[in-house]
C-alpha cells in the first residue's frame, strides 16, 4: 500500500477516544458487514482501530487505514497484532483487492465524494461489498446552525469554515451508482447521540469534531463562541446534565458489479 500522508491533520487521539460513541454506534454496522472468517476486509477510516479488532475477531484478515498519522500510531499502540497504515481515502492503493471495505463515522469528512468511492471501487473484487455509515443530510443541524449564529455575533462569515459533506440518500447513491455500484440497502436515520463529560459534553465536541470553526480564533474568541453555542442549544439539547448531539446517519450496503 502507498502511504499517502496527509499534512496538518492533527486529530487528538486522547481526546477521540473519549468519545467512545464513535465505535460504540459502529459495532451494529458489523451486523451488516457480516464479517467472515477468511474475508479480507478494509476499515477505512479505522480511528484508533476499535472496529478493526471486531472485524479480525471474527476471522477475517483486515487492514485499518486513517489520513490521520496521531490516530494510526494509537490504533498500532492499542492493536499491536494487527496491520494499520497512513493513507488518504481519495487515493489509496492496495496490491490485492479486498472481499469488503467497512468505514464508519468518516465519509462525512470527505468532501471530493467522488474520489473516495472511485477508491473504493478500485480497492473491492468483483461482487465484493462497501458498508458504510456516515452523516447524513441534516446531521448536527442544530450545532451547525448555533456555530454559525456565534460566529457571526463577532463578524466571522462559518459557511468557509464547514468541514463536513451531508448528502441526501439520493445524491449518495447516484454518485455509487455511476462509479459502478449496485446500492442493495441505503437507509437515513435520526440517531440522537449523548456525550460524555456532562457540562462539557458539547464544548469537548466542539474541540473534538468542529475545530475548524475555531481555527484562527484567538482563546477569548474560542470561549465567546462556545458560550454562545451552548446558551443557544441548552433549551434544546440538554437535559438532567447531558448533551446530546442531533446525529442523522446515513447507512448503505453497495456491491461493486
Amino acid at each position: 500500500m502507498n502511504q499517502i500522508l496527509i499534512p496538518n491533520n492533527d486529530w487528538d487521539s486522547n481526546l477521540y477516544e473519549k468519545h467512545a460513541f464513535v465505535w460504540q454506534y459502529g459495532e451494529d454496522l458489523l451486523k451488516l458487514l457480516n464479517p467472515k472468517p477468511g474475508e479480507s476486509i478494509l476499515d477505512l477510516g479505522c480511528g484508533t482501530g476499535q472496529l478493526t479488532e471486531k472485524i479480525a475477531l471474527a476471522g477475517a484478515e483486515v487492514i485499518g487505514i486513517d489520513n490521520a498519522p496521531t490516530m494510526i500510531e494509537k490504533a498500532r499502540q492499542n492493536y499491536r497484532h494487527l496491520h494499520f497504515e497512513v493513507a488518504d481515502a481519495c487515493n489509496f492503493q492496495l496490491q490485492q483487492p479486498f472481499d469488503a471495505v467497512f468505514s464508519n463515522a468518516t465519509l462525512h469528512w470527505v468532501k471530493p465524494a467522488d474520489a473516495a468511492i472511485a477508491s473504493v471501487h478500485q480497492a473491492l473484487k468483483s461482487g465484493g461489498r462497501f458498508v458504510a455509515e456516515f452523516g447524513g443530510k441534516g446531521n448536527v443541524e442544530a450545532i451547525v446552525k448555533a456555530l454559525h449564529t456565534a460566529l457571526a455575533e463577532i463578524n466571522i462569515p462559518a459557511q468557509s469554515l464547514n468541514p463536513w459533506y451531508f448528502p441526501s440518500i439520493g445524491e449518495y447513491a447516484n454518485l455509487l451508482e455511476q462509479q459502478g455500484f449496485d446500492v442493495n440497502y441505503a437507509i437515513i436515520f435520526p440517531r440522537p447521540t449523548p456525550l460524555a463529560e456532562g457540562e462539557a459534553g458539547i464544548k469537548n465536541w466542539i474541540e473534538m469534531f468542529a475545530g475548524s470553526f475555531l481555527a484562527g480564533l484567538s482563546s477569548e474568541q474560542q470561549i465567546q463562541v462556545t458560550h454562545t453555542v451552548e446558551k443557544l442549544l441548552k433549551p434544546t439539547l440538554y437535559h438532567e446534565g447531558i448533551w446530546t448531539a442531533d446525529y442523522r446517519r446515513i447507512r448503505i450496503f453497495a456491491i461493486k458489479v
